[in-house]
């Protein structure tokens, strides 16, 4: 993967969230087969909190649901209900950008990873996601 970051932009379906994200052109993004990203669909990539940037008044629109531990805290849109980021469990202390979300044209290419939620003290040793959100 390439170190360069530059300024990837997105939000919700409605547009009542946008953000802004520093990361690569070329990312990886994680498929999730927990209880929550599966019944979604959820394919992310995670950056650093220190990277990631809600815009405008973006955090009037957003609720949260948390589960389990409470450690991940899902966001979505209070108006059309996309989930375009949240705080993953994995990362804590980091930011996880739903692919789908991202305007085009930015990102060049995506490497899908799994990441097994379902065992997830297995998977987060076995898989190293933890680093993804370290500067």
């Amino acid at each position: 993967m390439e170190s360069e970051l530059i300024v990837h932009e997105g939000g919700c379906h409605c547009g009542k969230i946008k953000w802004r994200v520093k990361a690569s052109r070329n990312v990886v993004a994680w498929s999730c087969n927990c209880t929550d990203c599966s019944m979604r669909g959820n394919v992310h990539f995670i950056v650093p909190s220190s990277n990631f940037e809600l815009l405008d008044d973006s955090k009037d629109f957003i609720t949260t649901y948390t589960f389990g531990t409470h450690t991940a805290k899902h966001t979505f849109c209070k108006i059309c209900g996309i989930t375009s980021f949240y705080i993953p469990r994995s990362n804590p202390d980091g930011v996880a950008v739903t692919v789908k979300c991202v305007k085009p044209g930015t990102l060049d290419h995506v490497e899908i990873k799994s990441y097994d939620g379902r065992n997830w003290e297995m998977s987060h040793k076995e898989t190293g996601i933890s680093s993804f959100s370290k500067k």
